[in-house]
């Protein structure tokens, strides 16, 4: 019976990390995880499974190099934009920040807040990275 679960949750883990890595945040990988880990593997799988979504949920994977040359080296704007939210990796940017694509890559857009140039996939505006 301990090897049965113990396959099933090893079975749960295996199947999460593919179907995790399209969750949008550590809390949207750990429940997609959880549930999936219960049908899986019943209540030791969903436990298994919550956990491992939790940490592949979180994964963001850095913009290419070229990206964040071009966006280190593209002029600033005349306007400064100022907010209040601290500006952090896998938040989304205010509505009010206007982001600009990247001309080579579109699958990533820029934006200089608070004086940070950051790094924003564009349909979520969460912040891929902040360049110092």
């Amino acid at each position: 019976m301990l090897r049965k679960i113990s396959i099933a949750a090893a079975l749960s883990a295996a199947f999460l990390s593919g179907t995790a890595l399209a969750q949008s945040s550590t809390v949207n990988g750990a429940a997609g995880g959880a549930v999936t880990g219960a049908i899986v593997g019943g209540p030791v799988g969903a436990a298994v499974g919550g956990v491992a979504g939790a940490v592949v949920g979180t994964v963001i994977d850095p913009p290419p190099q070229k990206v964040v040359t071009y966006v280190k080296e593209a002029p600033a704007p005349t306007t400064r934009v100022v907010v209040k939210e601290k500006v952090v990796v896998g938040q989304p940017l205010p509505e009010t920040v206007v982001v600009t694509p990247v001309p080579e890559n579109p699958t990533y857009s820029y934006a200089i807040v608070n004086d940070e140039r950051v790094i924003v996939e564009p349909s979520s505006r969460k912040v891929v990275q902040v360049i110092n």
